[in-house]
């Protein structure tokens, strides 16, 4: 059984050398997908009974490993140094430095690394992680599969 979730956040980034607006300073507002596999939980008198994952059980991961820290922030690739740099001299910016260009799919990638390592089969009922889809805009997405 497959399960999926959706969370939105708003972000900042730019693409250093893309032959076009992307280059400039702009943020989106980022809505990702969050597909895991499991066995639905068949204990009778658990509060998940007959699901994968309570889907608030989703949320709070997702939030607490990757959300918050992306959300509101500027998703700087570290090769960017005139952008890094200035971000630095700005107090308190949230600034999060990534070892890759945020294009739509290197932050998919990067969203399902950090998120498969937080969703263990703790419940033993082999959930996995499947896929994550970041949408950069409404009409378009890169997806991160297994």
């Amino acid at each position: 059984m497959q399960i999926t979730t959706r969370l939105e956040f708003d972000a900042g980034h730019r693409i250093p050398s893309h032959n076009s607006q992307c280059r400039n300073l702009h943020g989106h507002r980022y809505a990702m997908e969050i597909t895991l596999s499991g066995d639905i939980i068949q204990q009778h008198g658990r509060s998940d009974e007959g699901m994968v994952m309570d889907f608030s059980d989703v949320k709070r991961i997702a939030n607490n490993v990757l959300v918050n820290q992306w959300d509101h922030a500027f998703l700087a690739y570290q090769g960017d140094r005139a952008v890094v740099d200035f971000l630095a001299t700005l107090p308190e910016h949230k600034t999060v430095v990534l070892t890759v260009v945020p294009t739509a799919e290197n932050l998919a990638v990067e969203a399902f690394r950090i998120l498969d390592a937080a969703y263990l089969d703790t419940y033993g009922n082999q959930l996995r992680l499947e896929r994550v889809r970041l949408y950069e805009t409404p009409n378009n997405w890169a997806d991160a599969v297994r």
